[in-house]
């Protein structure tokens, strides 16, 4: 075969080879053999050829001396046969690489939720989802509902976990289920032991215990209450729900909160009676950053989450 010059082949030469392209010729190099590679790769002799003349004419080199009985790496061959072999592997890195994180067998998955979740169904999913893929990294951020829209925003988390917001209209929200409120009590009050559900009305000049402002449990019992023309105004307001019950335990007053904040704290001393007239629910669903798609993995957890809050909610 004739190399054409430097000079001739400079402004066509492109390193445009396949994968499949260096196979083969790793495979003559071994074999020294066009029939016997021609067989191994499973193509005719001329089509291995070709393979090789489109190397040569790429690289503006001979790679392989021929003669009528033989097939020798040049020295050129030889170098390129090194740089060949770390090509494939780097490939086939690449490619199992891809596998791994569309198979679940490799990545992260980082979430942010509200206290509330973190504490209830989060837990539970994590464990699952550890179990079944123990090789992806999992990250939980409990924080309340501005700051986990701001982490998706910021890329910081992958989704969270949280109630619907308008003010992030700039983000995807899915829903995943949703939780009435009820009214936790001492064991000793005076309601503990009536009929269940209450009106929002009735408890509506009780001394409550609540979260302040923009936190979502806050913004719901307000609707609730204004539904009925009444500005709600808490005797106590604490940026915790374990504090929240703590104070509800010790008799300081009652406490409007989500079936799961609720179920988050029930260790005893306290009564719950669910809570209508407005049947207030609280949409519990996954942000996510608009126009970016999850990984397969980070699906994977969408789909346990949905599972799970709604068999908690059952």
């Amino acid at each position: 075969m004739k190399i054409n010059s430097p000079t001739q082949l400079q402004a066509n030469a492109q390193l445009n080879w396949t994968p499949r392209d260096l196979d083969i010729f790793l495979v003559l190099a071994e074999t020294g053999s066009f029939r016997r590679t021609a067989a191994q790769v499973h193509l005719s002799q001329s089509a291995v050829s070709g393979v090789i003349v489109r190397l040569e004419e790429a690289l503006l080199t001979r790679l392989f001396d021929r003669t009528t009985r033989s097939v020798h790496l040049t020295v050129a061959g030889q170098v390129f046969v090194e740089q060949a072999k770390l090509l494939s592997a780097q490939t086939q890195e690449a490619v199992q690489r891809v596998q791994h994180i569309t198979q679940i067998q490799s990545g992260k998955v980082s979430m942010a939720a509200l206290p509330s979740l973190a504490a209830t169904v989060v837990p539970r999913v994590m464990a699952r989802f550890a179990a079944q893929y123990p090789q992806i990294a999992l990250q939980l951020h409990d924080t309340l509902s501005g700051p986990a829209f701001d982490m998706v925003r910021s890329g910081k988390v992958d989704l969270a976990l949280t109630a619907a917001n308008p003010d992030y209209a700039d983000l995807d929200y899915t829903p995943l289920s949703a939780d009435g409120f009820v009214l936790l009590m001492p064991l000793g009050h005076r309601l503990a032991k009536a009929p269940s559900p209450m009106n929002w009305l009735d408890v509506a000049e009780l001394t409550h215990i609540s979260m302040p402002l923009p936190a979502s449990v806050r913004q719901y019992a307000n609707a609730a209450f204004i539904s009925h023309s009444i500005a709600f105004q808490p005797r106590y307001e604490v940026e915790h729900i374990a504090t929240i019950h703590a104070m509800v335990k010790a008799g300081l007053g009652v406490a409007a909160l989500p079936e799961l904040a609720a179920a988050f704290v029930q260790q005893g001393g306290v009564a719950t009676r669910r809570l209508k007239a407005p049947d207030i629910q609280r949409p519990i669903g996954v942000v996510t950053r608009r126009h970016r798609s999850l990984s397969p993995a980070a699906e994977e957890m969408v789909r346990m989450l949905r599972q799970e809050t709604a068999a908690l909610l059952r």
